[in-house]
């Protein structure tokens, strides 16, 4: 026990639960605090470190929440191994026991719809592009045609390897551990697990038809936080778009507390409803991420980050520290799918190819008796009986869809499943079939 305190008193800082729970992870990190040591019991801690019994107590609850540490009743509180915890939540939405002739589980874009790259790749005639490493980050011509098309008039931007790359960015450079976090519920598990990684507090916003409900919203706010994330229009699982009054009522409600709105468009050009950002009304606070994966190919690992300069310039900062930039060269390809008209063209029949086979599918759907909501995106959020039966079932007819589970950030009474109608291109009918008899019996409607 007195190494451990020796440690904990060596990288503790601020006499806080955060900062408790910060010099235990320190040490953790360092290899000092090993998988397997057992913590000191709470109030022993609190008497050696001359804190509250209280504040302890958060402390673990803050670790225990991370995973770093667990308690097992009379047992103890031991450190955990992280290199031997089981499937993240985005391992266990696409887990897959088996082949499918029909995958609806992975929520990517049909191939058949993202542009050509032959008149793109006409226009590289070298790989020096530029020449060397001092070149300004981002293309200046790609961010004149970013903001010819941005919900709102943005500050400074840079480009990303991805929306998940500039979601991580945005998370490490605003959060800390034991950061109070609200997302929306449900979620996109690799956010939540990249929340989780970092070790804040994860507060659950529930959706309806217009975007994340105002009285939870208000329910959260009560006490402080640190970062709000969202995504909004065809949200990853439900498909809900923010409307313009929601968002409007969202950004007045975060406006007194000050705390960045970081917002993952990942749709992007291939969602139906208008662009929308929180930026319009709160740019000071807004981080805008949009995606070109879904739209232009998932493998140009692009995303442009909007917001105030002095965020976008700590990002670019933490960037320079690790790959440094993303692609010109594939900035230039990018640049050359926004600006030229053919490919314009086929991005504009993706988006409309992408609502009809999510009409078609709602359609018949309902023929069903089953309700879904959201209005864009690639994806169904479908509700069922019981979520492990129903995929299991449509496992063994071939057919691949997502658990809910790994999505929900709150309790959930009435289970889910995700289906990436996006991918559907025929037999709507016949697949609507298929889902309702596997979710029934006793198909619940979705309300939230």
């Amino acid at each position: 026990m007195t190494d451990v305190m020796v440690t904990i008193r060596r990288y503790l800082d601020k006499p806080t639960a955060s900062g408790l729970a910060n010099a235990v992870s320190h040490g953790i990190r360092d290899g000092i605090l090993a998988p397997g040591i057992k913590l000191p019991p709470i109030r022993m801690v609190a008497a050696e470190l001359g804190l509250a019994p209280a504040t302890v107590a958060a402390s673990w609850g803050l670790l225990a929440r991370s995973g770093a540490i667990q308690t097992d009743g009379r047992r103890g509180t031991t450190v955990v191994d992280t290199s031997a915890l089981g499937s993240s939540r985005y391992r266990q939405a696409l887990a897959h026991t088996t082949h499918f002739r029909q995958d609806l589980s992975t929520g990517v874009p049909d191939p058949d719809l993202l542009p050509e790259l032959t008149r793109a790749l006409k226009h590289l005639t070298t790989a020096a592009t530029p020449g060397n490493y001092l070149d300004e980050p981002v293309l200046p011509e790609l961010i004149e045609t970013l903001r010819d098309d941005w919900p709102y008039d943005a500050e400074e931007f840079t480009v990303v390897d991805g929306a998940m790359d500039g979601l991580e960015l945005a998370a490490r450079t605003l959060l800390r551990f034991g950061d109070r976090v609200i997302v929306e519920h449900p979620c996109f598990p690799p956010l939540l697990d990249l929340l989780e990684a970092i070790g804040v507090e994860i507060v659950g916003i529930p959706l309806d038809e217009h975007g994340p409900r105002m009285d939870s919203l208000a329910d959260a706010l009560r006490s402080p936080v640190n970062a709000v994330f969202i995504q909004p229009r065809g949200q990853n699982p439900t498909g809900v778009s923010i409307s313009r009054s929601r968002a409007r009522q969202v950004a007045a409600a975060l406006k007194p507390h000050k705390a960045p709105v970081v917002e993952d468009d990942s749709a992007g050009a291939i969602a139906s409803t208008p662009a929308i950002s929180l930026g319009r009304w709160i740019p000071s606070q807004t981080l805008h991420i949009r995606s070109f994966s879904k739209s232009h190919g998932p493998d140009l690992r692009l995303a442009a980050i909007s917001g105030p300069s002095a965020l976008i310039n700590q990002i670019t900062h933490r960037r320079q520290l690790g790959q440094g930039w993303s692609s010109r060269l594939l900035q230039r390809i990018l640049l050359t799918l926004l600006t030229d008209p053919r490919a314009r063209e086929q991005v504009e029949h993706a988006r409309g190819e992408y609502r009809l086979r999510r009409d078609l599918l709602i359609e018949a759907l309902a023929s069903h008796d089953i309700s879904v909501e959201g209005n864009d995106g690639l994806n169904l959020w479908i509700p069922v009986h019981d979520e492990s039966a129903t995929t299991v079932r449509l496992a063994s007819q071939g057919i691949g869809v997502a658990p809910g589970s790994p999505f929900a950030v709150l309790p959930e009474p009435d289970p889910h499943i995700r289906v990436t109608g996006g991918l559907i291109t025929k037999g709507h009918a016949d697949i609507a079939t298929l889902l309702a008899a596997a979710a029934q019996p006793g198909i619940r409607r979705m309300t939230r």
